[in-house]
């Protein structure tokens, strides 16, 4: 494991010496980036070495904080190619504990709360974090504080209710939730787990970059679609990019095309990308049934713009029609069931084709960023299902003595 030698802040670039417990720069707010000696990294750890780690994010140790990990064996998720589009590779990030890709921050966030005796942890969730809050928090033995929309998906309550994290429902939206927690967080004496608030969450979404560059031979796609919220994994890639070139494990120059993908009942990465703006205007009115992409307006909007840039890649807004129709597609042709944000990101890379922005040639890693399990209600209102009807009658039993015989 690697010692920390200094935060940097995203916005002003101001470094910081190694503190406890850290959150944004006191200057501009601007999210820190932990950053190591990658140098002395490089001269310790061979690549090679890397295949002898364990099947999770942690085989990546020599590039994470000097802790003892609060694990739940997040991370390592296949990349399966696509049995229907040509150089289509799908990372189903809906195999990780608590089903969806916010395990991967969690567990690092909370190895690291921990590691500084943290005790209270708070944080706004659109639904998977604050599952994944829960479910950590409880396995590091710390409090948890979740402040939720009221109508996320069913499944997202109850996790958080079974690990016993303290919930809030709130009658709004994810910005509302964070409003709550920073008005309430000094008195309560909560430490601030919301996105992009602590460096952590980016240092376990970086793994998913680390394992596509891994599962690929060493090498990067052409480009990557990803389902964007508050954008930390979009974010916390684009760092692991930066480190594997500065460790000689990939080439440099040869960086994916960032494809950021929202909805267009809440799209202000796309309006503000077409705009030229370097920032989002909080989006009115957000609505979407893909509960991860029902976000106004995200902490990091500015570094998610400049990546979507600096790689050449774009942002595009999906409706929900295509979104459930991606939902579908990918389970009757690839056998994912899909969360709907990986329908987003199907729906979208259809949408490219057509346009000519991405070509059938074009090496293309989709992320499904979670499983389709924990959307059941959405899915059952949307397709008309009553997921409460009675249940078709069994025929009444009959005893035959353990005779297998037609009735």
């Amino acid at each position: 494991m690697a010692t920390i030698i200094l935060f940097e802040c995203s916005k002003c670039g101001e470094k910081y010496p190694p503190q406890t417990a850290p959150t944004i720069c006191p200057k501009d707010g601007g999210p820190l980036y932990v950053r190591y000696d990658l140098q002395a990294i490089r001269g310790a750890t061979k690549r090679d070495s890397i295949a002898a780690g364990p099947a999770s994010m942690w085989r990546y140790a020599a590039v994470f904080p000097d802790a003892e990990p609060v694990t739940l064996g997040e991370g390592f998720t296949p990349l399966l190619p696509s049995r229907k589009y040509a150089n289509l590779f799908i990372k189903d990030e809906g195999l990780n504990p608590t089903g969806s890709f916010k395990a991967r921050g969690m567990s690092a966030a909370i190895t690291m709360a921990r590691h500084y005796g943290l005790k209270k942890l708070a944080a706004p969730s659109a639904g998977n974090a604050g599952g994944a809050l829960a479910a950590y928090a409880a396995a590091a033995g710390l409090e948890a504080y979740v402040f939720m929309p009221k109508d996320v998906p069913i499944a997202n309550r109850l996790e958080v209710e079974a690990a016993g994290a303290h919930l809030t429902l709130v009658d709004g939206l994810i910005s509302d939730c964070g409003r709550m927690v920073a008005e309430r967080k000094e008195r309560e004496g909560w430490f601030d787990m919301s996105t992009l608030k602590e460096p952590f969450r980016v240092e376990g979404k970086k793994t998913m970059g680390y394992e596509v560059a891994e599962q690929m031979g060493w090498s990067l796609p052409d480009a990557i679609l990803y389902p964007t919220g508050g954008g930390v994994g979009l974010i916390g890639m684009w760092k692991a990019f930066e480190e594997l070139e500065e460790l000689g494990w990939i080439e440099r120059g040869k960086r994916p095309k960032m494809i950021c993908i929202q909805a267009d009942g809440c799209a202000p990465i796309p309006k503000a990308l077409q705009e030229g703006e370097a920032v989002s205007k909080m989006w009115p009115d957000a609505h979407t049934l893909a509960a991860g992409l029902r976000v106004p307006k995200a902490y990091g909007d500015f570094i998610i713009l400049d990546i979507v840039r600096k790689s050449g890649g774009t942002a595009i807004a999906v409706s929900d029609a295509a979104i459930m129709a991606g939902v579908k597609e990918m389970a009757s042709t690839e056998g994912i069931f899909a969360a709907p944000e990986g329908g987003a990101a199907l729906a979208a890379y259809k949408q490219l084709l057509e346009k000519g922005f991405l070509a059938a040639a074009h090496k293309v890693v989709l992320f499904n960023t979670g499983s389709g399990y924990k959307y059941l209600d959405v899915f059952a209102k949307y397709w008309g299902v009553d997921a409460f009807a009675a249940p078709a009658r069994l025929p009444a039993s009959r005893n035959m003595g353990g005779i297998i015989a037609p009735y």
